[in-house]
């Protein structure tokens, strides 16, 4: 994994796998799933506002098999780029996609269901090959995931997937997954200035294994802010919490050991972001990506409106002094603790009873 320049304009790029170039913001699609958009003319407007992302050199996307109508609207994205170009090929577009098996469906699930799903994204987005399935994997209780991903790294050879990653592994299966001969060039996984867990083991391993970092969750679901600083604690159903990222986010701070070290990290945040002509959610954001081993940070792409805050990422430059006062605040955390998404998988405990863990069936 080895940094590449830019061809012309803002946005820095990686190659994440050699020939295969990434710009290190990737436009995080899950917010323009069915739920969450109401009407044709709301489509028009992501379609437009994805178009722009792209124009600007945001040529990459992120989506999944269960993010609902996501991959036929991105289909309708590539579509329209490929029109946009006229006699002369437009930039290409990289479209990264998820299996995600249902939780049920783990124990019974065989090669043919593979293939069919992976045959269904190809489909909805009106492609020959996916650029990047991204494995994810419910319960390592259940045997499969290696065999799983052997398939899928089959795919690969047979041309119907370029590159193959997984999602919300911890260090020791994905470590289990590389020595088994699997071909994995990413890990996306949860990574921000409030959720450090990759850090604990995955990101040396990942780093060690030439497996480059793609990161979500990177302004904390909007809690990263100038929003919520000084803002009350949320709790219980407040309004504010209606959407699951909210109240997603909201448990992992409270791991973080209290509201009043939070509001001390956006105060931090926000002096570092003054001095550089920036906002808070941009440090937070170069932060990310300044971290060892990571390659791209997935930020949510509903809407444009911050797209040139969005931006502003790449022209900042975090010095000692800025990274000091950060680590002087989240040094005292005490939590999150343990390996990625461990949290997330205690059964009955509150980050999982948030889950919803058979998407394809609904």
């Amino acid at each position: 994994m080895s940094a590449i320049e830019p061809p012309g304009g803002p946005v820095d790029r990686i190659e994440l796998a050699p020939g295969y170039s990434i710009a290190r913001i990737v436009n995080g699609a899950w917010q323009l799933s069915a739920g969450h958009r109401r009407s044709a003319a709301d489509r028009d407007v992501a379609i437009e506002g994805l178009l722009r992302r792209a124009e600007v050199g945001l040529t990459t996307f992120d989506c999944a098999d269960i993010y609902t109508g996501v991959e036929e609207l991105l289909g309708d994205v590539l579509r329209a780029w490929r029109r946009s170009g006229g006699d002369a090929a437009p930039a290409e577009l990289q479209i990264h996609t998820k299996l995600v098996p249902d939780l049920t469906d783990l124990p019974t699930l065989r090669r043919r269901d593979v293939e069919a799903s992976v045959e269904r994204s190809l489909r909805r987005l009106g492609v020959e090959r996916l650029d990047l399935v991204q494995l994810h994997w419910w319960d390592y209780g259940i045997p499969g995931f290696v065999e799983t991903a052997g398939w899928l790294d089959d795919l690969c050879r047979a041309g119907k997937i370029r590159h193959l990653g997984v999602t919300n592994f911890d260090a020791p299966h994905l470590a289990e997954l590389l020595d088994a001969g699997i071909s994995v060039v990413s890990h996306q996984t949860q990574y921000s200035v409030v959720d450090r867990r990759p850090e604990h083991a995955l990101a040396e391993l990942a780093r060690s294994r030439g497996v480059g970092l793609l990161c979500y969750g990177t302004l904390a679901g909007g809690f990263l802010s100038e929003r919520w600083l000084g803002a009350p604690e949320p709790e219980g159903p407040a309004e504010d919490l209606a959407n699951r990222s909210l109240t997603k986010y909201k448990l992992i701070l409270d791991e973080l050991g209290s509201w009043e070290l939070v509001q001390e990290l956006l105060g931090v945040l926000q002096r570092i972001g003054r001095r550089h002509g920036v906002k808070l959610s941009t440090v937070a954001l170069r932060w990310v990506l300044d971290r060892p081993g990571v390659a791209a940070a997935v930020v949510g792409a509903a809407g444009d409106r911050h797209l040139e805050r969005t931006l502003e990422a790449f022209r900042l430059e975090l010095d000692g002094e800025d990274r000091a006062a950060i680590e002087g605040v989240v040094a005292r955390a005490t939590g999150p603790a343990g390996d990625v998404y461990a949290l997330e998988r205690v059964p009955g405990g509150r980050h999982a009873a948030i889950m919803r863990y058979d998407l394809n069936q609904e």
